[in-house]
């Protein structure tokens, strides 16, 4: 982590940091699990859950801590100002019935996607994906099309920080890999990665662009390996998916031009 500016404020990234150290694995912890998620000291800790108790975001009943649906508050302030799930919507809803499988969107934040609107049609992943949902964009369609949508000086930079991790035994592990992998996204405009986020898992996406004709965003579909093969996914899934990325961009534009 690189040190804070002089305008950091150390508190509300503490407070950050302990709503963070719940998530999907660990939805109830005591004061000592937080305190070492968080690298807090247990009086700090302790503080800083009661103040989130206070405020209604987190309950304990003694033992245990665990959020609560009011935390949902912070991220809805930021989704209700977008018009892309909105104007997203329907558009994955007609693609995910043309081609009986799953569609989203996801957005670029720091080195992760995060799902802003998803229809699922068959459960095909270990993990329940929803909104809010974060993976690392190095091994996900929408991230590698979201990646080939930055800058070239943004780009090297997230290689620079990024951590490289195997999810499958297929994932791309070197930055040299991982480089020509985005450098082939920008050239065809869309990516395909087979089995590199789960085994079993194929997706393919392509870019959502803005009024500027900027990557603000990307859609994809997912579906099971023994359902497509890798050559099927972009010959039968890719057209669709094509025709939705476009539309939803032209949805954009109508709506900026109208604002």
């Amino acid at each position: 982590m690189t040190d804070p500016s002089p305008d950091y404020v150390q508190s509300l990234g503490r407070g950050l940091a302990v709503i963070r150290a719940f998530d999907a694995d660990h939805p109830r912890r005591t004061l000592s699990d937080v305190a070492k998620a968080t690298e807090l000291t247990r009086a700090t800790a302790r503080r800083f859950l009661l103040t989130l108790m206070e405020l209604g975001y987190v309950r304990t009943d003694g033992s245990l801590f665990w959020l609560t649906p009011r935390v949902l508050e912070l991220g809805y302030s930021y989704l209700s100002s977008l018009s892309l799930p909105e104007v997203a919507g329907p558009h994955l809803e007609t693609l995910a019935t043309r081609v009986h499988e799953s569609t989203s969107v996801s957005i670029l934040d720091g080195a992760d996607i995060v799902y802003v609107a998803r229809v699922p049609v068959s459960r095909i992943m270990t993990v329940s994906i929803t909104i809010g949902t974060r993976f690392p964009a190095f091994g996900t369609s929408m991230g590698r099309v979201l990646l080939a949508g930055l800058s070239e000086s943004a780009f090297e930079k997230y290689l620079a920080e990024v951590t490289l991790s195997p999810l499958t035994d297929r994932t791309v592990l070197t930055t040299e890999q991982l480089r020509e992998q985005v450098r082939r996204t920008r050239d065809n405009g869309y990516c395909l990665v087979d089995q590199e986020l789960e085994e079993g898992l194929r997706s393919i996406a392509a870019p959502i662009r803005d009024h500027t004709g900027t990557v603000c965003a990307a859609v994809n579909i997912s579906t099971h390996a023994a359902r497509y093969t890798a050559d099927s996914v972009s010959v039968d899934l890719l057209p669709p998916l094509l025709t939705t990325a476009a539309a939803i961009g032209n949805d954009l534009a109508r709506v900026h031009n109208r604002a």
